[in-house]
């Protein structure tokens, strides 16, 4: 008679073996996700804590900070700009 196949597993198919096998695979499955799900815990505990994350952060801030200096200049020196070509053309300054 022979061993049959279970069309959709494809693994052997008689009772006994069909249970043992489907339990055998559940437990393996069960044990893989505990172990994602644990490593997935420890990263994202230590990847938002660490010190090297909150350095970062700091960095970030930093750099923030900086950029928003530097709109700040640049927005005056656009006005100081016009200010000084606006009075260039009402003549206010002598041409050379």
């Amino acid at each position: 008679m022979g061993v049959k196949y279970d069309p959709i597993t494809g693994l052997p198919s008689n009772e006994d073996t069909d249970y043992q096998t489907l339990l055998e695979m559940w437990r393996n499955e069960k044990k893989k996700r505990q172990e994602a799900e644990g490593e997935l815990t420890i990263i994202k505990g230590i990847g938002n804590n660490s010190p090297e994350m909150k350095a970062l952060k700091k960095e970030n801030e930093e750099v923030k900070a900086e950029l928003a200096r530097e709109k700040e200049d640049r927005q005056y020196d656009d006005l100081v700009h016009k200010r000084e070509l606006a009075d260039l053309f009402r003549g206010k300054y002598e041409k050379k």
